[in-house]
């Protein structure tokens, strides 16, 4: 009897020194690939967006993975870094020109206070019961344009001093895109074999993850660059300064499920109200209003939130989080963990969460989540599906 338990004892302390050295390999190499692990996150989001591509592609050509896999990385490469690399360039020049007019004066940031002062004394005065003075305002206004001004012109200046750095990082988020086509597959379904969790529990946060990664990626930035794109040419049509500045900036304010691109707009109809220009006023607001809001009224719900299954609020919150965390990055990354976040949860309640009420002779009636299947359906399509039989 001693003996026996001496062996099991030795198996337990076989076996937590090795979950041990799993644990701290697994550690180290996550802090080696510490700078990378963005560019293996945009690298496999990438390749989850256009399997489908590839996947026809390769039954096309019959079967060839390589090849399949090598022309969805170039049309990748053609159809969005190539347009995006020259609209970052196009993007980069127009902050510096605003820059340097803000530096020449060429900018009245003043009008809204002075037309406070000529036409609204009422609001002056109003302002100065609570203590707070229009000149006291314009000069707030002044450092803050002039400090974004400075921000426009250190990130334009820090862009060219990282270009080598940034094109490092596009070359090996193609690089990672190229192979996780290819053996996409066979790394999730290893992981699926590997990880003591359950594979139905993993395939389930592999198909989750897929879905909302695609859902975010592919609604927002649709979402995001129609609105900017349509209020970029509308300030290019109404002779606005630095059209494709303020299209990009209202393109990544889209990014957010609140306000939007209307905090660039709002302000802009505004100012031509007040410098008497009726007629561009009304169109911003119209066009800002009914276009621009329209579309992020029926794209935003159709794209994003329907396929994530997330209530609004969890969305915003989690965008904004992820963007505080992780960067632009983070507008996919804040929703995925999100719904991650959430489906672990939903399946610690279904298969753990009722066992004590149920040994204690009571019923539990579990409620009606959305989300995904329980553990004793089917389980779900993986995130990255096998590649046709050749």
């Amino acid at each position: 009897m001693g003996t026996e338990s001496s062996r099991q004892l030795a198996r337990r302390v076989k076996r937590n020194i090795f979950f041990l050295l799993v644990a701290l390999t697994t550690i180290g190499f996550f802090g080696l690939i510490g700078p990378f692990l963005l560019t293996c996150f945009w690298g496999a989001v990438l390749a989850i967006i256009f399997f489908g591509v590839y996947r026809k592609l390769r039954v096309w050509l019959g079967g060839r993975d390589g090849l399949a896999a090598g022309l969805t990385t170039l049309l990748v490469v053609l159809f969005v870094l190539v347009p995006l690399a020259l609209l970052t360039l196009a993007l980069v020049e127009q902050a510096i020109a605003v820059y340097n007019d803000i530096q020449a004066g060429n900018f009245n940031t003043e009008i809204i206070f002075d037309f406070v002062d000529d036409n609204l004394p009422r609001v002056a005065s109003a302002l100065s019961e609570f203590g707070v003075s229009t000149d006291d305002l314009r000069t707030n206004l002044n450092e803050t344009v002039g400090q974004a001004g400075q921000y426009a012109a250190n990130w334009a200046l820090a862009f060219g001093s990282g270009l080598l750095n940034t094109i490092i990082q596009f070359t090996l988020v193609i690089y990672l895109l190229y192979f996780f086509l290819v053996d996409g597959w066979k790394i999730e379904r290893a992981l699926v074999h590997t990880i003591p969790m359950g594979d139905n529990r993993e395939r389930t946060l592999f198909a989750r993850f897929a879905l909302v990664a695609r859902a975010t990626l592919k609604g927002t930035l649709i979402v995001a660059f129609v609105q900017g794109a349509i209020g970029g040419i509308m300030f290019a049509f109404l002779g606005i300064p630095a059209a494709l500045l303020w299209g990009v900036a209202m393109m990544l304010l889209a990014l957010l499920p609140v306000g939007g691109s209307a905090i660039i707009w709002v302000p802009a109809a505004i100012i031509m109200f007040i410098q008497g220009d009726i007629t561009s006023g009304i169109i911003i607001v119209v066009v800002g209003a009914l276009i621009i809001g329209l579309v992020d009224n029926l794209l935003r719900p159709l794209l994003v939130g329907r396929d994530t299954q997330m209530p609004d609020y969890l969305v915003l919150i989690s965008t904004l989080g992820g963007i505080a965390m992780f960067g632009l990055s983070g507008f996919v990354i804040g929703p995925t963990l999100a719904a991650l976040f959430i489906t672990v949860w939903e399946m610690m309640g279904r298969d753990y969460g009722g066992q004590r009420a149920l040994m204690e002779g009571h019923t539990v009636q579990a409620p009606a989540v959305k989300g995904p299947p329980a553990a004793a359906t089917p389980p779900p399509t993986s995130a990255v599906p096998d590649p046709p039989h050749q």
